[in-house]
């Protein structure tokens, strides 16, 4: 037997519907079917309607069952009658074949849910359905010196190296990552699901659903973030295609140079570089230096003007010669944001050399296996929440003061940074784990 009871949200203007059981025997609303939101809202009553999850375009997605009680959120009344259907259909346990098949849905889903803290009201975009807000983006297209950028880093942060940094290239590293002070902290500003773990050549979906659960809102609208992701659309991934670079995206790298420029990590690097005489005094300088090393365009595939650092880097491209084939692609920006237009489709982490080194949703160095528009990436290492200038920083001090393999600690990972040059340009470099 089952009671309805129908609500409506002021605020969302979304119908609200509580679909409970009144037998007191029913099994199938024990703990272990709870879903990961279920347990983050333990805090909560449990048998109210706050216990609700927000559901797709149909109105059907999911549904939470807790403790005798199942409660669908509904968008629209044909969405209402379908979901109801579907609970008493299948008892509410989601456990039927269509709520297997959610995870491929949910990955491309676009609706927008708010989920966190709710002690401090921390909003959250979750990867099962975002929106990142880009209407801002549209400003870093006009002329750099048009445009507003955050303060200089304060004088109270230290960024001038020391003879052991100079000297030891790892002490150097694990410096910028102390001076990363944008960087993320799991569980807090993002949450993942690193799923399960497989071999490199090992074929199937060790992971039911995306990598990135959820990320916090106010994210985007740091500077240095903002700006590195505008950037993100400016390039055809195909190898040896033709970039055409327009003005406004000259003024895009322009602008973002800029802007991680009066940051900590930057700083240090230019007075590393600076120090050892690999770059001159002239900021003005090393920032021309910055953006003519990322950005300036070179041929791959065959093709002239047909790939960048920042673009094999973060952006990923796809090799078609010899099969397709994913290259580059070692940003978690780049991945959060096309797992969330559905182009990525996670796979599972790579397991680790050693036993008893799995990672969990505090891991902050993760090798991964995923496909993007539907083409295998066998395995990428990302540093997850790390912010853009520190990356920049990192790679740059690996290029101009390493070797192919460099093998630094940054803050708990030990990590081999591998640097393929292409005469003076930087033809690849990420991080192993």
């Amino acid at each position: 037997m089952w009671d309805f009871r129908v609500g409506f949200d002021l605020t969302s203007g979304e119908v609200l519907v509580e679909i409970r059981s009144t037998s007191n025997n029913d099994s199938r609303h024990s703990d272990h079917h709870r879903s990961p939101e279920a347990h983050d809202d333990l805090h909560r009553s449990p048998g109210t309607l706050d216990d609700l999850w927000s559901c797709n375009s149909e109105g059907r997605e999911k549904s939470c069952c807790n403790r005798g009680a199942c409660f669908t959120r509904l968008l629209n009344m044909d969405g209402l009658t379908k979901g109801l259907n579907d609970v008493v259909i299948s008892g509410g346990d989601g456990r039927d074949g269509e709520y297997e098949k959610r995870d491929e849905r949910s990955r491309s889903s676009r609706a927008q849910v708010v989920s966190g803290d709710h002690d401090n009201e921390h909003r959250c975009l979750s990867q099962r359905g975002k929106q990142v807000r880009k209407d801002h983006w549209q400003g870093y297209k006009r002329l750099p010196n048009e445009q507003q950028y955050a303060d200089e880093v304060g004088t109270g942060t230290s960024i001038e190296p020391s003879e052991e940094e100079l000297s030891d290239l790892s002490q150097a590293c694990n410096r910028l990552w102390q001076l990363d002070l944008n960087r993320l902290e799991p569980g807090k500003d993002y949450q993942i699901d690193c799923g399960g773990g497989k071999k490199v050549h090992q074929k199937g979906d060790m992971a039911e659903d995306s990598l990135f659960y959820s990320l916090s809102e106010d994210i985007f609208r740091r500077p240095t973030f903002s700006r590195f992701c505008a950037l993100l659309d400016n390039y055809n991934p195909n190898v040896g295609c033709k970039e055409v670079v327009t003005t406004e995206e000259i003024q895009e790298q322009t602008a973002f140079i800029e802007e991680i420029s009066r940051t900590a990590p930057i700083k240090y690097l230019y007075r590393y570089l600076s120090l050892k005489g690999i770059v001159s005094e002239n900021y003005q300088d090393f920032k021309r230096m910055l953006t003519k090393l990322w950005f300036d365009l070179y041929g791959r595939g065959g093709a002239s003007d047909s790939s960048s650092a920042f673009e094999h880097v973060f952006v990923g491209e796809i090799k078609q010669c010899g099969g397709e084939e994913v290259t580059g692609f070692h940003n978690w920006l780049q991945f959060y944001l096309e797992e969330a237009e559905g182009r990525v489709d996670y796979q599972g982490y790579i397991l680790p050399r050693r036993r008893g080194e799995a990672p969990d949703s505090e891991t902050q160095l993760l090798s991964i296996q995923f496909q993007w528009n539907g083409v295998l990436k066998a395995v990428s290492t990302i540093l997850i929440g790390v912010s853009p200038e520190f990356e920049i920083a990192l790679y740059t001090l690996c290029f101009f003061g390493g070797e192919k393999d460099n093998h630094v600690q940054l803050g708990p990972y030990s990590v081999n940074i591998k640097c393929y040059r292409f005469g003076d340009k930087i033809s690849s470099v990420f991080p192993i784990a």
